[in-house]
């Protein structure tokens, strides 16, 4: 995976009333609720359904995952086809495989105990953060039964300790649910959810949808070895920012997800060369 450059929320809204006590310090932020975009709308007049002002917007349908059968080798074709650039890279490395997703709470709080520390590093705080919910499982309950001290007593940070909280407090009180999450083919109203918990970034949730969602079609604009490897790809004389990124992968959709993995490749590969 590529490096990491992501500018992380700090401002504090209020949160919706709960009545879980906590022991961890933070300062909460109201946020509204994530709502499933599917949801089908109210059927309109005969005399109204030519009017655009009135027309419901078109239901948004759930991409398939990048697991389903046949998805990767669709996604391969359509990134040789779209951009011939991409054609060697895809020739010099096995197809993409994607890992047994984790539930997505147990998913983001993992995600808020790697940030910014070596893989070794947050494997062995990860390791033993998990030893301290292993009796009720990684879930918002278990997160909340938690002390500061027994946090830090795992080599968590007590600013991640009020993330995890953040995050906790949400899912408990139906802010988010996974239920909703996996639901959601809005990436933008996704997006927006997540990032309203304290200390995750788009870039975060740009993973998190990759990774734990496998969804087909995201662009990690913010990720430094995507933009170093479209820089690479297109002979670029520097790393692109997020609009140049947009449109030169334009022609990647439905599968950007597919091509910023190879990216991670190719900037991996450059990165290794001798001299």
């Amino acid at each position: 995976m590529g490096e990491v450059e992501e500018v992380v929320k700090e401002t504090p809204r209020r949160p919706p009333p709960t009545t879980i006590s906590t022991t961890i310090p933070f300062r909460p932020r109201k946020l509204r609720k994530l709502t499933n975009t599917t949801t089908t709308t109210t059927t309109t007049t005969t005399s109204n359904k030519n009017d655009p002002a009135l027309t419901p917007p078109p239901v948004l349908r759930l991409p398939r995952p990048m697991t389903s059968p046949g998805e990767i080798a669709a996604a391969i074709d359509h990134l040789r086809l779209s951009d011939p650039l991409l054609t060697p890279v895809i020739a010099a490395h096995e197809p993409p495989s994607f890992p047994v997703p984790l539930p997505p709470f147990h998913s983001l709080a993992r995600s808020i105990l790697y940030q910014q520390l070596s893989p070794k590093a947050a494997s062995t705080i990860y390791t033993r953060f998990l030893s301290l919910c292993s009796s009720i499982s990684v879930s918002p309950s278990s997160v909340l039964s938690l002390s500061p001290q027994a946090l830090r007593a795992a080599g968590v940070s007590a600013r991640k300790a009020s993330y995890l909280h953040d995050l906790a407090l949400k899912f408990h009180s139906d802010v988010l649910s996974e239920d909703r999450i996996l639901a959601s083919s809005d990436e933008g109203s996704l997006m927006s959810a997540l990032t309203a918990v304290r200390g995750i970034g788009p870039w975060s949730v740009h993973m998190f949808m990759i990774f734990s969602l496998h969804r087909p079609d995201v662009l990690p604009v913010g990720d430094l070895g995507v933009r170093k490897g479209v820089r690479m790809l297109y002979g670029l004389d520097k790393v692109p920012m997020a609009a140049e990124m947009e449109a030169l992968c334009e022609s990647w959709r439905p599968y950007r997800s597919v091509g910023a993995w190879y990216m991670w490749r190719l900037a991996e590969s450059t990165l290794s060369r001798p001299g």
